[in-house]
């Protein structure tokens, strides 16, 4: 059926169901209270580095792509290599995440980590959230978490979504290189519950000069929220399809010499597909939370990094095909218990995941059509999660968390193959424990110690021969070990501020490890990285605030390897955002202004070669009045021409050496534009 033709109908009945049930509207002078950075989170987390980010905050900020969405995790930053459809690259705590490898991102009771994927292990793509429909997102970094699982050694992030919303509406933007966006939201109340209806579709080309990115994104949510037995339940439909064009990274070379611009591409052929489709439930009460998911999810992906270094002749286009469906979900059951003496809550909590993977692959292709397999899989892979938490007031001031985990996974590889064919099975116990002292009324101490894990590739762990070299190749372990420490202090009074700061120590048995010419991760060597913190947030007044966010890092390899040096490729060394936000609770202005930096940082294990640093401003100004609000933001403010990314690797160009040359690859910022937002709220 016709998107355009979907979303119209959509807008229709979001109208007309407006207009016919007359739903209650929240009036001009109302008061809304903020929460998130503004919430008072003393005694009520586990850790220094945990928070919640609310809907008013997420409103406020102006961002170029919905996966920076994460930018919200104090010391996170998202950045892109490729096309706007494919998941972007996430930076935090030393880590060069890539696409996902170690953090934990869920919505609405579902795993968003991909594992055992065809573009990359985590992969974690947020193309699929209505950011409009989030109610809010809560964070926790580090490795002390019972409850989080697989990729949570850096830690994790969950998006709750809304159950209500504040006012349907329609929304259209227009912005520079043809960006058009359309969002439409409504609620309908349906016996004693509630049907919440929201939809979203995009397009957009893009600055490049050789490529229209022709960005044809539709998202479509379906909630409904009602009252069950003694509890609340939620259940969601979730719906999203997209295609693009891609802008890849670049070789430097290549402008320099003059045969592109920066804004340039190589390979024009090079782009993709994405679908997402779930079912999911949620229940929860007092004491017990359980939901249960499907997910169908589908990638078809054309990538060229090297370009004529593997084969002169064709090119060194390649396409990677991931095509699954994952069942899964989880219960827990929470009660307060007397145990020595002392009133104590105790969790217990099981997490199943099935992977259901009826393609994952990699072909050679060439003009966007696959040619020859290089290797194609079926696989399954099933994890069991058990966890066990206990936490405790021992005095009035000191409270403690002792937590237990217990992963159990099963994998079974059918590979083109045969010898590559096979199962494994790993499991793995983790161990969190937890300190929290309250000095006085307005500041608390953290100590935070853990374990933590990810999961390794299924392909990998089976594996006997290297498709592309032939050569005989060793299995890795198909569950990789972390252990981390912590230890903070927050620092918060509700009218003025909320500062919190971090001393954090992690350690990897196995990292993983981002290939510019394969586009793949790929399982490395032992790594210890180690850092600081401080996040702090300012309010001169009830509209007026400020906001500093500073991550250093120090991040090595572990082990000594010959030709091999100790820095990790793409780790940054020191991160900072600021920015100045005005959001009256009245009508009227409002606004923000954002500066983000990251630093340089070694793109090879010797630290011979280093990227530049980045930075950018974003601004976002509002006008609401009565019902309508107009919007403008400008990204990318003071026409930066710095790097979103940049890679260290071999390829070769027309009339190159056949041992092609080592080089920077980047993908540049996009330049300064501006984009118009228009809204009717009912």
């Amino acid at each position: 059926m016709n998107k355009n033709f979907i979303l119209l109908s959509t807008l229709v009945l979001v109208s007309e169901s407006v207009i016919a049930h007359g739903l209650p509207e929240q009036t001009p002078d109302e008061t809304i209270l903020i929460e998130g950075y503004r919430a008072n989170n003393l005694g009520q987390t586990i850790s220094v580095s945990e928070g919640e980010i609310s809907d008013i905050e997420i409103e406020v900020r102006p961002m170029l792509r919905t996966g920076e969405l994460l930018e919200f995790v104090p010391g996170m930053v998202v950045t892109q290599h490729s096309g706007s459809g494919k998941a972007n690259q996430y930076f935090l705590r030393g880590f060069n995440l890539d696409h996902g490898t170690d953090f934990n991102t869920q919505i609405d009771g579902m795993p968003i980590n991909m594992r055992t994927h065809g573009h990359g292990q985590g992969y974690t793509d947020l193309n699929f959230i209505i950011p409009e429909l989030v109610k809010s997102i809560h964070y926790q970094k580090g490795t002390y978490y019972a409850e989080l699982g697989d990729f949570s050694s850096a830690g994790g992030a969950t998006f709750n979504l809304k159950n209500q919303l504040t006012h349907p509406q329609i929304s259209l933007s227009l912005g520079e290189d043809d960006y058009q966006r359309v969002f439409a939201a409504d609620q309908v109340k349906i016996a004693d519950g509630t049907l919440l209806l929201g939809v979203e579709h995009q397009t957009y080309q893009g600055p490049w000069t050789d490529i229209d990115e022709d960005i044809q994104k539709l998202n479509a949510n379906i909630r409904y929220v009602t009252k069950v037995a003694d509890g609340d339940l939620s259940v969601t439909f979730m719906a999203y399809d997209n295609s693009w064009n891609s802008a890849d990274q670049i070789p430097t070379r290549a402008v320099e010499q003059g045969l592109i611009d920066r804004l340039g591409s190589i390979d024009n052929d090079v782009g993709g597909s994405a679908s997402r489709y779930s079912l999911s439930a949620q229940w929860q009460n007092k004491h017990w939370q359980t939901s249960a998911y499907w997910i169908r999810s589908e990638l078809d992906l054309f990538s060229n990094f090297t370009y004529l270094l593997d084969d002169p002749t064709q090119g060194d286009e390649f396409k990677q095909v991931d095509s699954r469906d994952i069942f899964g979900g989880s219960v827990s059951y929470n009660q307060l218990i007397k145990l020595a003496g002392y009133n104590v809550k105790q969790t217990v909590g099981a997490q199943l995941r099935i992977d259901d993977i009826a393609d994952v692959g990699l072909y050679h292709s060439q003009n966007a059509q696959a040619t020859a397999a290089i290797r194609a899989d079926e696989v399954e892979e099933r994890s069991l999660g058990l966890f066990y938490q206990l936490q405790a007031d021992l005095t009035e001031q000191l409270s403690a968390t002792a937590g237990l985990r217990y992963d159990h996974f099963d994998v079974d590889v059918n590979s083109d193959l045969a010898a590559n064919s096979g199962s494994a099975n790993d499991g793995l116990a983790s161990v969190k424990l937890a300190l929290n002292y309250q000095i006085n009324e307005q500041l608390a101490s953290y100590f935070n110690i853990g374990q933590g894990f990810h999961s390794n590739d299924a392909r990998g762990a089976t594996i006997a021969i290297d498709p592309q070299s032939g050569e005989a190749a060793t299995p890795v372990d198909l569950l990789v070990q972390s252990e981390g420490a912590e230890i903070g202090l927050r620092w918060f009074n509700n009218q003025k501020f909320n500062i919190s700061t971090a001393l954090w120590l992690l350690q990897l048995d196995s990292e993983l490890l981002f290939v510019g010419d394969a586009g793949n991760t790929e399982a490395s060597r032992p790594s210890r990285r180690y850092g600081f913190e401080v996040s702090a947030y300012y309010w001169f007044n009830p509209s007026w605030s400020l906001d500093t966010e500073l991550a250093w890092s120090h991040s090595r390899f572990r082990d000594q390897v010959a030709d091999e040096g100790n820095y990790i490729d793409g780790a940054l060394p020191f991160v900072a955002s600021m920015g100045i936000s005005y959001t009256p609770a009245d009508l009227g202005w409002r606004g923000s202004v954002r500066y983000r930096y990251f630093s340089a940082r070694a793109l090879e294990s010797f630290n011979e070669v280093k990227a530049d640093s980045t930075q950018t401003v974003n601004l976002a100004v509002a006008y609401q009045w009565q019902h309508f609000k107009l919007g403008l933001d400008c990204l990318n403010v003071f026409n930066s021409t710095d790097h979103d990314i940049d890679y260290y690797y071999a390829s070769r160009l027309s009339g190159e050496p056949e041992a092609g040359v080592e080089d920077i690859h980047f993908h540049p910022l996009e330049p300064r534009t501006f984009r118009l937002h228009l809204s009717y709220l009912f």
